[in-house]
């Protein structure tokens, strides 16, 4: 069913090799600035197409296999963009920094599984407040390490990005541990 949440979900998957392809390239600083253009727009698409499914009672099982899909591959191509294509003294997240990385990844994988899981036993996992805060705070430091790379001098930036970077990493480890809590109570 291609309604216009489902079309606006899609180009979000669709539009991810795009943003591979600007951030490949560790020193060209215009790909990195049209990368975060386009990164803002694949996060306006993100909030729109869950509001306009709402808003316009077009709410599909596709939808809502699709939209989490997307989430996921955006942040775990951002993320392994972000690590691996960058030289050591031009790192956007390097050392310590890849630990609240390799947080959000992890956790992105874990509580898939676990709704999947969930959904065997027709339990749903709604997503807490908590958890949409630690979603802005996610795409705000990604947003902002992928503007660094456009604008190196500018070292605020990338600060920011890594304090937030930080900041969701602790309420990925939060909600996380609040996911694995409801779904231990199904296990057996």
């Amino acid at each position: 069913m291609l309604t216009l949440p489902n079309l606006l979900t899609l180009s979000r998957i669709v539009a991810v090799p795009l943003l591979v392809a600007l951030l490949w390239w560790p020193r060209w600083e215009a790909g990195f600035g049209i990368a975060f253009g386009l990164y803002c727009l694949m996060g306006i698409t993100d909030y729109f197409d869950g509001y306009v499914a709402r808003a316009y009672g077009t709410v599909s099982k596709l939808g809502q296999f699709l939209d989490p899909i997307a989430d996921k591959i955006m942040i775990a191509a951002v993320i392994l963009m972000l690590v691996g294509t960058r030289h050591d003294d031009q790192a956007l997240i390097t050392g310590v920094h890849l630990i609240a990385a390799l947080i959000i990844l992890l956790r992105e994988i874990a509580v898939s599984g676990l709704r999947e899981f969930l959904a065997g036993l027709q339990v749903s996992l709604p997503v807490s407040r908590l958890a949409k805060w630690k979603t802005t705070l996610q795409l705000i430091a990604f947003g902002a390490l992928i503007l660094a790379g456009a604008l190196p001098a500018m070292m605020w930036i990338k600060t920011t990005g890594l304090a937030c970077l930080w900041a969701a990493a602790v309420l990925t480890v939060i909600t996380g541990w609040d996911y694995l809590r409801v779904g231990l109570r199904h296990m057996d």
